[in-house]
Formats: C-alpha cells, sequence, structure tokens
C-alpha cells in the first residue's frame, strides 16, 4: 500500500548524515531496478555488521530530535515524519535485536566471506539483503486497526527478515563451517530469537513516540470508549493536542473558516423555525453515532447491510477521524462515509468542518447537490470556494492562500451526483483518488472525505486504499442523550404550554426509526405538538410521521399569518405546492431549484394568481420556500432530502385520489374516458423506484387507503396500464414540463409508475395476464419491460425491478408472471429499501423476460439459477456450457450471470480456457461493454484477462 514506507522512504522523508548508509541503499535500489552488474556490484562492499550498528544509531538520532523534527513544518510534513520516525524504529529495532543474538557466527565472520560463494557473488547476496530490509514497506500505525493488529503484522515483518537472513548465511562460505546440527537449528534460531526480542524494543520504541507524538496516542484511543459528548467536541480537543489554533490567515481564509464554523447554528438550518419550539444548537445537539470501518476493494459489497455485519466497529469515532487526518493514507484514497436516509451524513460533515475551521487544517465543504452538472472535482471546489467567500480563485490559488493548511474536501452527498449523473459517475472515487495524486505530484496534498447513502454503494467503482465508514444507528444510551438536550432546550417552552417532554420510553416504543438522528428530532418535534407521540398507541409509519409533520407547522405558519386557524382545504393546498416543488427538483433528477425552476413550474399548475384573490399575482417562490421545511443556499432545497422523496409520494397518491374521485363524479357513463390527466402529469417525468425511500412511502400511503378506494384504483389503474401506450387526447397541465425528454421516455416512465401503483394498491400479488388480459399477456409484458430498460435509465430500472417483485409461474401448463411477492406471499416492504420483494433471483427473472426470448430461454434462466444454487453437483464442463448458451441463445448479461462466470474462473484449471468464448460473448454488446466489464471484475476475472479477451477478434 502507498501509504506504507519503507525504511529507504524513511530516509529520503527524515535525511542522514549517514553517508554509507544512503550509498548501500542507492545500490541495493538500483540492483532490484537493472540487476546487480548494472548497478555496479564490484563497487559495494557486504559489511552486515556496519550496516547493523548505521541503522540502530540512526533510529536512536531519530528519536531523541523527534521534537526538532515535528517543530516549524506544515500538517503533512508532521504526518511524514512521523510515519518515517515509525518505519525508522522498526527496522532499528530488528537488526538491534539481531546483532545481540546467540548465533553460532559472529557479524564480523559473516562480512570475510568470499567475493564469490556457491557460484555468486556476496556482494549481489547482500544486495538482496539490504532490498529485503530496508526497501520493503513496513507496516504502520493507523486509527481503524487496534495497536494488538498492528504489532503482529511488524512481527510478521520481523519474521520475514528473519528469513532473509536465513537465505543469505545459506549462500556464504560459513555455512559450510557449520556442523550439521547448527545447520539445522540456525533457521529455526532465527526465527524465533530476533523476532521475539525486536518486538520487545519495538513496544518499548512505540510507547516513546507515543508520549512524544500525540498522533500515535490518538490511534490507541479508538479502542477505549469515551465519556457522552456532543459536537465532535473530542475532535476540536484532540486537535488542538496536537497543533495550537491558527492565527494570521489571509483574509479569504479566514472568511473560508468563518463559514465553515456553523456550531452556533441550529441542528436544522430550517427555512423559517416553529415558534413554539427550540432547535438545539448544531455544537449542543450533534451526537457522534459510532461506526463501523472496512478497507474496501473491487469485491466489497458495502451496499448490502449483511456485509458490514462483520466489519469493525469503532467505539470512538472522532478519535479515528483525527487519526486518519494525520495518516499518510488520508492524503492517498479519499474516505468514504455511507449511511441511510437521515442517519447523519451531511451534519458529520458540518460539524467536522466547523471543528476543522480553527486548526491546521483548512476544510472546504461542497454540496454536491448543488453542485454544477458535469463539473470536475476541482470545479466543483472552486464553486463551493466562490459560494462561501464570494471570491474568484483556482483551487491551486486556494492552497496557496492557505499558507501551509492542509486542505480537507467533504464531498456531501455523492449519491446525489450518481443518481442524478448517470453511469459517468460509477468512476468518480478513482477521480479523486488521481486528483490527490495529482495535487500531491505539484506539492499540495489533500484530504478528501466523501458522504453518500448506502444504498448507491453498488454503483461505486473503489480504488486501492479506500477507507469506509458505515454510520451506525443510535442505542439506547444515544437516544437518552439526544432526548436529554432536547428536554433542556425546550423544558421552559414545553413547561409554559403545559406539555411533558419526549421520554426515552415512549421514543424507544418507536422502534429502529427512533434510533436514526434525523426521525429521532421529527418525533421530538411531533411529540411537541400537544404529546402527540405520547397518545400513540402503536409506532407510527414514516409517512404518517412526515405527513402529521408538514400539515402541523403548515397550519401553524398559516394561522400566524391570518390570525385564525385555517381549514383544511388551504393546508391541503400548501401540501400541493410543496408536492410539486418536490416534483420539479424529482423530474429534473436534482435536489437543488433555481428560482427561476420553481417560478416556471408552479405556476404552470396553479397559475399566476394568489388564491381566492382574482387579479392578485403571486411570488410563487416566496411562497412556497419561506416555509420551515425549505433552506436557501446556492438555490433552494428541502432541509433534507426525504421531505422530498415524501411530497412526491403524496402528490402521486393525492393524484390517485383524485382519478378515483372523477370517475366517481362521472357515473358509469360508457362514453365517459378516465381523466386521468393529474396523474399522468405527476407519473410521467420519472420512474418512482428512482429512489427507495420514495418507494416506502408510497407504499406506506396506499396502505392507508380505505379498502374501497384500493379495490377501485386497481380497476382503474388496471385499465389506464393496457392503454398506456396508446395515442392519448390533448390532455391538461401541458405547461408543466421541467424537462423535455423524449416521447418514449415519458411512456416508460408513466406505464412503469401504473404497474407500480397497481401492484402496491392491491392486497394480493396480481398476474401479468389479469393487468394486460390474455392472450399474448407475455408478449405485451415484454414489449413494456423492453420498453422500461431501455427509456428509464440504471436507477430507474434497477429501482423498479426490485420494486415490482416479479417471478414465473407455471399452473397447468400456463406459463405468467406474478407481481407483487414470492408465490403465495402478499407484498412485503424490503427493509431499508421501501420495495417490493419477489424472493430469491427475482431480479434475472425480469431481466430475462425483458430480453424477449421465447418460454424455452425463460426455462434456461431457471436451469441457470438452480446451477448457481446447486452447482457443487455438476462438472464445470457443463456448467460453463449452460452459460455459454444463456449468453449466446438468450443473451443475459445480468450481475447473477456475472458472478456465476466469476465463481468458475477462480477455480481455475481447464475452466479458465472454457470460459473465454462466454467472456468474449459478455462483452460483443457495445451498448452494455462498460457496465458488463465492471460486473466481471468485480466478480474475479482480472481485467489484463477481459483486454486480451476483448482484443482478440476470433
Amino acid at each position: 500500500m502507498t501509504h506504507m514506507l519503507s525504511y529507504a522512504d524513511a530516509l529520503k522523508i527524515l535525511g542522514s548524515k549517514e553517508t554509507r548508509l544512503v550509498k548501500v541503499i542507492g545500490f541495493a535500489a538500483a540492483a532490484e531496478r537493472t540487476g546487480w552488474a548494472l548497478a555496479g556490484g564490484g563497487q559495494l562492499m557486504p559489511g552486515l555488521f556496519d550496516l547493523r550498528n548505521d541503522v540502530v544509531r540512526y533510529g536512536e538520532d531519530v528519536m531523541r530530535r523527534l521534537p526538532e523534527l515535528k517543530s516549524g513544518v506544515d500538517r503533512f510534513t508532521h504526518t511524514q515524519r512521523l510515519a518515517a520516525a515509525h518505519a525508522a524504529i522498526v527496522v532499528a529495532a530488528y537488526l538491534e535485536a539481531f546483532g545481540e543474538a546467540k548465533l553460532p557466527f559472529t557479524l564480523d565472520r559473516l562480512d570475510r566471506s568470499d567475493k564469490i560463494a556457491n557460484g555468486m557473488p556476496t556482494a549481489e547476496r547482500f544486495a538482496a539483503l539490504v532490498a529485503s530490509l530496508l526497501l520493503e514497506r513496513l507496516p504502520t500505525p493507523e486509527p481503524h486497526v487496534p495497536y494488538a493488529e498492528t504489532r503482529q503484522a511488524v512481527e510478521r515483518a520481523y519474521q520475514r527478515m528473519s528469513e532473509a537472513v536465513t537465505t543469505y548465511v545459506g549462500g556464504l562460505a560459513v555455512w559450510e563451517e557449520l556442523s550439521q546440527d547448527e545447520r539445522l537449528l540456525l533457521p529455526r534460531m532465527l526465527a524465533e530469537g530476533p523476532p521475539a526480542h525486536a518486538i520487545r524494543i519495538y513496544d518499548e520504541d512505540y510507547r516513546s513516540l507515543a508520549l512524544d507524538s500525540h498522533e500515535f496516542g490518538v490511534r490507541t484511543l479508538v479502542t477505549e470508549r469515551p465519556g457522552p459528548g456532543a459536537g465532535l467536541s473530542r475532535v476540536a480537543w484532540l486537535l488542538a493536542e496536537l497543533a495550537p489554533p491558527r492565527v494570521g490567515d489571509s483574509p479569504v481564509i479566514h472568511r473560508a473558516r468563518m463559514a465553515a464554523n456553523t456550531l452556533d447554528q441550529p441542528l436544522l438550518a430550517a427555512g423559517k423555525a416553529p415558534a413554539d419550539v427550540t432547535l438545539p444548537l448544531l455544537g449542543e445537539g450533534y451526537i457522534t453515532p459510532a461506526c463501523r470501518v472496512a478497507e474496501l476493494s473491487r469485491e466489497s459489497t458495502p451496499a448490502d447491510k449483511g456485509w458490514w455485519s462483520g466489519r469493525r466497529l469503532l467505539v470512538d469515532t472522532e478519535a479515528f477521524l483525527v487519526g486518519h487526518l494525520t495518516s499518510l493514507r488520508a492524503t492517498q484514497a479519499p474516505l468514504l462515509v455511507l449511511g441511510e436516509p437521515g442517519s447523519g451524513k451531511s451534519k458529520l460533515a458540518e460539524v467536522l468542518a466547523a471543528r476543522l475551521a480553527r486548526s491546521e487544517f483548512l476544510p472546504i465543504r461542497v454540496e454536491l447537490r448543488g453542485a454544477a452538472a458535469g463539473s470536475s472535482i476541482t470545479g466543483q471546489i472552486e464553486q463551493a470556494v466562490r459560494t462561501i467567500t464570494g471570491a474568484e480563485m483556482t483551487y491551486a490559488e486556494l492552497v496557496t492562500a492557505g499558507d501551509g493548511a492542509l486542505p480537507v474536501i467533504l464531498l456531501d452527498g455523492f449519491d446525489e451526483l450518481i443518481q442524478s449523473g448517470g453511469d459517468r459517475y460509477d468512476y468518480h472515487l478513482e477521480r479523486v483518488q488521481e486528483f490527490q495524486r495529482h495535487e500531491a505530484g505539484h506539492g499540495r496534498p489533500v484530504v478528501v472525505i466523501v458522504t453518500s447513502r448506502t444504498v448507491v454503494a453498488d454503483r461505486i467503482r473503489f480504488p486501492d486504499g479506500v477507507l469506509a465508514l458505515q454510520l451506525q444507528p443510535f442505542d439506547d444510551d444515544q437516544v437518552r442523550q439526544w432526548l436529554d438536550i432536547w428536554d433542556q432546550t425546550n423544558r421552559a417552552t414545553l413547561a409554559r404550554r403545559k406539555l411533558k417532554p419526549l421520554s426515552s420510553g415512549v421514543a424507544l416504543a418507536q422502534g429502529e426509526p427512533a434510533r436514526q438522528p434525523l426521525l429521532l428530532l421529527l418525533f421530538a418535534l411531533y411529540d411537541a405538538a400537544g404529546n402527540a407521540l405520547r397518545r400513540e398507541r402503536a409506532p407510527i409509519g414514516r409517512a404518517r410521521l412526515y405527513e402529521s409533520l408538514i400539515r402541523e407547522f403548515t397550519a401553524r405558519e398559516l394561522a400566524a399569518t391570518a390570525g385564525e386557524s385555517p381549514a383544511d382545504p388551504a393546508v391541503e393546498r400548501e401540501l400541493l405546492e410543496l408536492g410539486v416543488a418536490a416534483l420539479s427538483m424529482f423530474a429534473r433528477g436534482r435536489q437543488v431549484l433555481t428560482e427561476e425552476a420553481l417560478a416556471t413550474d408552479l405556476p404552470a399548475l396553479f397559475g399566476p394568481l394568489a388564491p381566492g384573490e382574482a387579479g392578485v399575482p403571486v411570488d410563487w417562490v416566496r411562497r412556497v420556500t419561506e416555509r420551515f421545511f425549505f433552506v436557501r443556499g446556492n438555490g433552494h432545497a428541502f432541509l433534507h432530502a426525504t421531505f422530498g422523496e415524501f411530497l412526491v409520494a403524496w402528490l402521486t397518491v393525492y393524484a390517485l385520489r383524485d382519478l378515483d374521485r372523477r370517475h366517481r363524479a362521472a357515473g358509469d357513463l360508457p362514453l365517459q374516458p378516465v381523466d386521468d390527466d393529474l396523474l399522468h402529469t405527476v407519473t410521467s417525468f420519472s420512474c418512482l423506484a428512482e429512489r427507495g425511500p420514495t418507494v416506502g412511502f408510497l407504499l406506506e400511503l396506499l396502505a392507508d387507503l380505505p379498502a374501497d378506494v384500493r379495490s377501485r384504483c386497481a380497476g382503474l389503474l388496471t385499465g389506464l396500464l393496457r392503454t398506456s401506450l396508446d395515442e392519448q387526447p390533448r390532455r391538461h397541465f401541458t405547461a408543466f414540463r421541467p424537462v423535455r425528454p423524449p416521447v418514449t421516455r415519458r411512456l416508460a416512465a408513466y406505464s412503469a409508475n401504473l404497474a407500480l401503483l397497481v401492484t402496491g394498491v392491491r392486497d394480493e400479488p396480481v398476474t401479468v395476464s389479469e393487468l394486460l388480459g390474455e392472450p399474448g399477456h407475455l408478449e405485451r409484458w415484454t414489449s413494456l419491460t423492453h420498453l422500461w430498460k431501455g427509456q428509464l435509465g440504471r436507477e430507474g430500472w434497477t429501482g423498479l425491478v426490485t420494486a415490482l417483485g416479479a417471478h414465473r409461474v407455471v399452473t397447468a401448463g400456463r406459463e405468467d408472471v406474478v407481481l407483487g411477492g414470492a408465490t403465495g406471499a402478499g407484498p412485503r416492504v424490503m427493509e431499508g429499501s421501501g420495495g417490493l420483494d419477489g424472493g430469491g433471483g427475482m431480479g434475472d427473472v425480469v431481466a430475462a423476460v425483458a430480453t424477449g426470448h421465447a418460454p424455452r430461454h425463460r426455462r434456461l434462466l431457471d436451469l441457470l439459477l438452480r446451477a448457481l444454487g446447486e452447482g457443487a453437483e455438476l462438472p464445470p464442463r457443463e456448467r460453463v456450457g449452460l452459460l455459454g448458451e444463456l449468453v449466446t441463445t438468450a443473451a443475459v448479461r445480468s450481475p447473477a450471470m456475472c458472478q456465476a462466470v466469476g465463481a468458475l474462473w477462480t477455480r481455475g484449471g481447464a475452466a479458465q480456457d472454457d470460459l473465454r468464448p462466454v467472456l468474449h460473448a459478455l462483452l460483443a454488446d457495445p451498448g452494455e461493454r462498460m457496465a458488463t466489464w465492471e460486473l466481471l471484475v468485480k466478480s474475479g476475472i482480472p481485467e489484463d484477462v477481459l483486454w486480451e479477451i476483448h482484443q482478440d477478434p476470433d
């Protein structure tokens, strides 16, 4: 790993007056590159005795000069020198122990060996030994690794050094002078003696290093549970231990630091704070979550909740963050922070930036939801700097102005880029790492921290060295701690209204949602309205919580304006306006809207005039965004993305209820078409399944509809789905066009959403034959799925596959597809995704049906799934043949196919030769080659093999 230094690296960083030591290392490095002879082998005089003395003396000198080495340098140089000092003491401890070991020869005797022994120059053997001792990368302490594991890694390095010494001695003439017993015992003596003694010396030196350098002390704190605190206060304390606060910044850097210091702002930066509650300040109300940590590789699956169960739990997240920021890894690969919606990812970035604002770091928080589409990483940073300081400057100018402060770039909301930008951001973390390399190469090292929702992690390609944190839900103590803060902040206000504070028992009775920071705050706000949560007899759903809060705060704001309680229609209209703003964002694939966009989209549905005031124009932007739920920065956004996702779901159900109302009002007139204009407007721009939380909210809202309404809607939606691709008469609301997609995309989005809605309103799973009518239902279903897969994009298609939960059934020889759950089971909401789970392998079944092949090929797909489950009983060649037939005749290129190919490849042997035609066929489609390539690499196929196969025309 690049963050691990060799002894030679340490010498370059720290400098050395030991010219002999520098020469020996230089020769060994040259011999490794060009060979012993070309490196000038005759000039090297073997001298293990002198090498040992030089290394030990240099290690003692480093420990003595450590205070001098750390003083008067910038943060990155400080970090480099500490890492180099550690590398120096690792090697010095071994060679000190080796020189003191009781061996059947002395170091002086080894140095007097013949110039050529056993057909090889002794100098060449010595160069190889020096390379093993001084050029190999050495373990280094890291904040996510306990000291015991670092110690074990150092011990293994000592074992490798002893093996290198054994090899060196075995090629010298002195070996022949040893007795038979001494020859047999020497490998064991070297394996057990010097490493055991060296690790004791290392322990002592490391303790001295930790006492002299707080950075090493911080890394030992990671395994110790801290006391209760808030607002990352321990980060500030630990940073203060490392260096005093910076003073004398340039004006632009001072403005950047002031902008980052938001600890005295409310926990939620709402547009209009509620009058009867007080939000805790960010520095007091943010509780540091526990985290799990893992080093990612291309085979990692951090989007899978189960994958994290065995990863290390960090009990002191704050000590880890400080340890990471003061490590070499931080400037060589990004740190990825993952969490569920509402878990506090953005708040972590915000509070960390605030704590770093007075330190030797320069924090710049970049809200990616407002970043210009297609902008580079430097462009995103420069846009953020322009927003917070008002200064037009390049990133290089910013770093220069920082005068040695180490930049920490916090890219907040990476999931927004992925969900709005398609495939072009799959490699974004690699671009981030390349940005770090480029900046380091120009003398501007930089730390990058990226936050993202966990659900999109399966879309990300992970470069080497990336660490990931997964934010954990609050435990009982953290829930109590936060509620104590809420109580202290609102005790007087609640007492004046004769209300009780929200207790931990009442909150925890709501189950897992109460352990998510955002939802816990929303529960507290909900309960502040007349102790509403205390009166609930059962846990309330998230959709009901969001709707109740939005209605409550909207009613309060209307009452404060009008001086009396508003009527229900007025509140409903306010929700509609908020819903249209959310729909405008959703259709655009953006979390931030400009004033121009809102000023165009809102009157397109509501008209230019104020409701109830004929002839009075309305400022729609001000009317909608001056609510508690909006924040204003570089545009307008909801205070949390989940508010927009809920409002899109709410607006969809409103349009569905409107469809039912209009149909009932029209009566049974046979020639009267169903008026679905509003539903079409709401659901024809994007597939609702693009965002899992939106589907979750939608299912909850649909479940709350009366049974008779759901029954009628099921019939209406079925009829609309059957004619969804037919030419329609002119519709209303045509002025509402937040985006201008092709007609085919709108047809795809509308029909897909109809299928999703009809599945959601029904109490039982529904078959495609019921939805589309017989005969020819499978052919029509194939046409629809072709359209969806081709037009909805990867987010829409994969989300729909998950949400519909499709699986094939054959009853009395009649083939059908069931939507909405596994055979014999009703639909159920998947935890964390809000989708409908159709059981194992359903994604591949839907994908196969979408390919439009005959039933024979769908039966082949069933055989594939069975082979994946029971493949141990099939010979590898038969499995390869089955996979090959599926690729060539059914064009199956699903993730499960790539995983099956990868599993066979890792078996090695003849299977790899048999798989080459299969791999060639998988990569044959130019349109899917990139996505398939990624899946194959993640499944274990080496990229050089894929490249070789791709280049081979046969």
